[in-house]
């Protein structure tokens, strides 16, 4: 196991704008970092320059006490787990999981132990003589963990490995990930674009957005305490509801309407945000509730998501299931769950 520091790392492909800008991190031994943003945000290339598949233009990746920028992977000691499995087709399990060790002409006793290790914790000694078509797409992502596990490595890294699995499937495997993880205590930097899939699994999350770090804390922290538009409007789901307001008299107006959101002093235009979860039903000209112009509702079950128009912009509530519905709908918010942001900036105001 080791620490992992990225210290002011960048990554410009020629004649295109930075994929990566001035990321600076450090992972602790043991610590399961997630890199979270859209498509296109730089988290997968920020992981290929650690394990040496992207080289680095600029700044320095430190693995334990090595800096390892001029290192080819197989000498960073790390091990990889791709979204597309990366099993040879030909080979079996059994074989899957040695080749690596072979390769590194480990004696054979030690590639069985580990082999048995691995296929034991993963549960997948009953398919060890199978060949990688007569395994499920789970079975298949357990092979590939296992991979990476017999290598028993300085840090594993995930890039976006459930992405091919369906939703179900999903849920179980992350589970199963985090779990072994544990386990293991391995260090670990994950790659997703699932916001939930980040939530579940992180000791630590990094927002990336447009090759830039937004935010870096830990789930719960980065959830109630977003520090920026983008974050506020990435984490969550439903996203965020984030209106166009403004301060005036150390209040938040709105659509005209003076709300029970206390604001820092000054005046001028503020993005706030407020989470579904955090409005409630309020009595029909409560001071300070909103006025929400029902579109359509989203029936989960236990609750229902209200999608609507305040002050002619988008807003969704959740309520639950056994609410009645009107077209309109007042609806209370809580002052302390409410968020202010620079309209300019973006950057959180309280």
């Amino acid at each position: 196991m080791a620490t992992i520091a990225l210290q002011d790392l960048g990554k410009t492909y020629a004649g295109g704008a930075p994929a990566v800008s001035g990321v600076s991190l450090d992972i602790a031994d043991g610590e399961f970092v997630v890199l979270v943003g859209p498509s296109g945000c730089g988290k997968s290339t920020l992981l290929r320059m650690i394990a040496g598949l992207e080289t680095i233009t600029t700044g320095q990746v430190r693995i334990g006490s090595r800096v390892v920028n001029d290192l080819e992977p197989a000498e960073r000691d790390i091990a990889m787990v791709f979204q597309n499995y990366a099993l040879y087709p030909h080979m079996t399990v059994r074989q899957n999981l040695a080749y690596g060790l072979k390769n590194r002409r480990m004696a054979g006793a030690e590639i069985d132990r580990r082999v048995a290790e691995a296929a034991a914790i993963l549960e997948i000694a009953p398919y060890l003589d199978r060949k990688p078509r007569q395994l499920s797409g789970g079975q298949r992502q357990r092979v590939a963990m296992g991979r990476a596990i017999v290598r028993e490595p300085a840090a594993f890294l995930f890039d976006e490995p459930l992405s091919n699995l369906d939703a179900k499937l999903r849920v179980t495997m992350r589970g199963e990930i985090r779990q072994l993880q544990r386990r293991l205590g391995t260090t670990s930097v994950y790659v997703t674009h699932d916001q939930v899939e980040a939530m579940t699994l992180a000791d630590r999350l990094v927002v990336l957005n447009k090759g830039r770090v937004e935010q870096i804390g830990a789930p719960l922290e980065v959830y109630r305490q977003p520090a920026t538009v983008f974050v506020a409007g990435f984490i969550g789901a439903p996203a965020m509801n984030l209106l166009n307001a403004a301060r005036e008299g150390g209040a938040v107006v709105l659509g005209g309407q003076a709300l029970a959101v206390a604001a820092p002093p000054g005046a001028g235009p503020v993005v706030l945000g407020l989470r579904a979860e955090d409005l409630h039903p309020a009595s029909p000209g409560t001071p300070g509730a909103l006025d929400l112009a029902v579109t359509h509702v989203e029936e989960l079950g236990a609750q229902r998501l209200v999608h609507g128009h305040v002050a002619g912009q988008p807003l969704v509530a959740a309520v639950t299931a056994d609410l009645a519905l009107a077209d309109r709908l007042a609806l209370g918010l809580n002052p302390r769950a409410a968020h202010l942001f620079d309209a300019t900036s973006g950057r959180r105001l309280a």
